[in-house]
């Protein structure tokens, strides 16, 4: 008999499915811990805020109802913030469903996809499900290579991949940067400018990237509830682009992709300006109080404008990570990403990153 992955289609069979940061519930059924701190998704320490706990209760007895399929409150309040029309705006289960929106509505078996070295694994992924070809461009010092992505350009180019800021790296592409290479890009390629971070960088020179969707139909941003605003567990993200994209988007987009709950949690996280404030002035505190532990250890970093920050061991780290993990610790090792030496570590509370800090130094100090 065939067997059953030989009837896939050519792309899915060569896929590697996506690994997640591990699961708290699943290192206590492994090794019997109790004390277990997560350092390894991005998520935000601070969980969802108050005000967007109260939301979902009081949407909790409608729960027999289908959501709003076009999600009128929740597209007003992005229209309002960011002074577009709602038919600029796609909403997605989390902004990783917008990738693959992209992949289905826009790339075939002839097409190619233009992303970094050491990009958000989801790049390669979307585009080998489509059967497309992926041309990864060498990173520089850990970050894009602009003008290397425009020489990357040929006639089957219809995707690039843009990470700002990037993850698992961190940096960052500058407002006159980006301009520069999206004045450069053919108006046939799509520029997808993925700014899942974007709400913790405080540069004077990253860009606002809004205003560029005057003049650039190609262009498309996105963006997630799932970081900043502590909504990871409900998947909720979105992108912002011109109507005729996302006209194109919304055919590919199932009905109802974004559930009751996440659509009132998200319209209130909006508007909660003071927890956002909070979630930024911590992980600004975290970063400070993790490149310190590091300067003290010798080990050099990547320096990083996102919610987590990427640290050079020196040596594979791999067998650091799972010296970590019988400690209680789970971080994120990076050797997906062509980065064997580094892993990458969430910015958690002071208490959760002294707990990290602690047990690096008594791994270290055994190896």
């Amino acid at each position: 008999m065939q067997s059953i992955s030989a009837l896939a289609t050519s792309g899915v069979q060569k896929l590697v499915p996506y690994q997640g940061g591990k699961p708290v519930s699943e290192l206590q059924r492994e090794l019997g811990l109790t004390e277990i701190v997560k350092l390894a998704s991005n998520e935000n320490p601070l969980g969802p805020s108050a005000k967007v706990i109260a939301a979902i209760q009081a949407n909790l007895a409608d729960l027999s109802l289908y959501p709003d399929g076009n999600a009128f409150a929740l597209k007003s309040a992005l229209s309002e913030k960011y002074k577009l029309n709602s038919n600029q705006i796609t909403l997605g289960n989390g902004s990783n469903e917008i990738l693959e929106l992209l992949a289905r509505a826009f790339l075939t078996t002839d097409s190619e996809v233009i992303f970094s070295q050491h990009a958000f694994a989801v790049y390669p992924i979307v585009t080998q499900a489509a059967g497309a070809t992926a041309k990864v461009v060498p990173a520089i010092d850990y970050g894009h290579d602009l003008s290397g992505m425009l020489a990357a350009i040929t006639e089957k180019t219809r995707l690039i991949f843009v990470a700002n800021p990037n993850n698992p790296t961190g940096t960052y592409l500058t407002e006159q940067a980006l301009s520069m290479f999206l004045a450069a890009v053919p108006e046939q390629v799509i520029v997808v400018l993925d700014e899942a971070y974007f709400e913790y960088v405080s540069k004077d020179d990253y860009p606002s990237s809004i205003a560029w969707l005057v003049q650039y139909p190609n262009l498309v941003i996105t963006r997630t509830f799932s970081k900043a605003y502590g909504l990871a567990g409900l998947r909720i993200g979105y992108s912002l682009s011109c109507p005729a994209m996302a006209d194109i988007l919304n055919r590919v987009r199932q009905p109802f992709n974004n559930n009751a709950l996440a659509l009132a949690a998200a319209e209130v996280a909006l508007t909660d300006v003071e927890y956002l404030q909070q979630t930024v002035a911590l992980n600004n505190a975290g970063m400070q109080q993790l490149k310190e532990a590091f300067t003290e250890l010798e080990l050099p970093w990547i320096e990083s404008v996102g919610n987590f920050i990427s640290v050079d061991l020196k040596r594979d780290a791999s067998a650091i990570n799972t010296a970590l993990l019988h400690k209680g610790v789970i971080v994120r090792p990076v050797a997906n990403y062509e980065m064997p030496h580094h892993l990458r570590i969430s910015i958690g509370t002071q208490a959760q990153n002294e707990f990290f800090i602690r047990a690096l130094k008594a791994v270290l100090a055994d190896v």
